[in-house]
Order: structure tokens, then sequence, then C-alpha cells
């Protein structure tokens, strides 16, 4: 791919998300986007496009956030950094979460993608151990991704992260 072909996929892709934004839980409209369907040929490979994108922004930020686990200094430092990085790259890029997540059931590999990204978040975060089950490790990261979604939009309320992960991954009696 030459660097024209990756600039003109960039165009495209964000063209996608702005005009995807009027109603994000609805097919991606690819006939309204010149080059659209010529670059990517279907709404799959464009939403694993965008949720490439999604990732390597968010893994960037939890870098950013996380330079060094082992210089943390409990579970809250961890929890508190994925907290950071999740909530500014989903207010930066809101109407990509949107989009995204309106896409989900859609497609399976796009499922995916997401299930990888809750587990980077849960082992990033410190909730679970990368030697688990892939599946305990995306239902921890599903939990998460639930309260960090759920802390964001009930700003009112300022109960702190690391009390809601304990009651919630508290074992049941």
């Amino acid at each position: 791919m030459s660097w024209t072909d990756f600039y003109r996929r960039q165009e495209i892709l964000e063209a996608t998300v702005r005009l995807a934004g009027r109603n994000p839980a609805e097919p991606l409209p690819l006939e309204e986007v010149p080059g659209a369907e010529e670059h990517f040929g279907t709404e799959e490979n464009v939403l694993l496009a965008l949720q490439y994108q999604w990732t390597r922004t968010l893994s960037g930020r939890l870098r950013a956030e996380v330079t060094d686990p082992d210089d943390a200094d409990g579970l809250g430092d961890h929890v508190d950094a994925v907290t950071r990085a999740w909530r500014s790259a989903a207010e930066e890029h809101e109407t990509l979460r949107a989009v995204l997540d309106g896409a989900y059931e859609r497609h399976a590999s796009l499922r995916r993608m997401h299930e990888g990204e809750l587990r980077m978040l849960a082992v990033t975060a410190g909730l679970a151990d990368p030697r688990e089950p892939a599946e305990e490790i995306t239902k921890v990261g599903y939990a998460l991704e639930a309260l960090l979604r759920t802390s964001r939009a009930d700003t009112r309320r300022r109960t702190p992260m690391m009390g809601h992960l304990r009651r919630l991954l508290a074992p049941s009696a």
C-alpha cells in the first residue's frame, strides 16, 4: 500500500464515522462515502479497520497511563490508570465508540476484536491474570467496561471505581 492509499483509507474511515454518527446503530452508509467500497469492500472490513484504530488509540493511552506496572502502589493505581485511559479515549472519539458499539452484534469478527480489547483492559487493570482462561478474563473485562461506561454517564455521583469493582467481583454468597 502506498502512502497515498494509506491517507485515502484514513479519509474514508473519518468520513464514514462522521456519517454513521447520525445513527450509529445502523449499518454503515458506505454508498455515501466515495471510495469506501472500492478500498474496503464490505461494511465488516470498514468496521474492523475502525476497531483497529480504536484499539490502537486505547492501547496508546494505556501505555501513557501505565508506564511501568511495577511502579504502581496497588490495584487501585492500575484501575485508575485504565479508567483514565479509557475515558479520555472515549471522550475524544465518542462517535467512533458509538459506531463500534452499534455494530458488535452484526459481525462476529468485530466481537472477537472487542473481546480482545476487554481482556487487555482487565489484565492491564490488574483484575485478571493473563494465564487465566480467556473466557474468564473476558467476563472481567465486560464488567470493567460496564463500570467505565456507567461511571462516565453518571458524573453526578462520584463513587470510587475500586468500590464498584470490589462489589462486582466479590464472590457471591
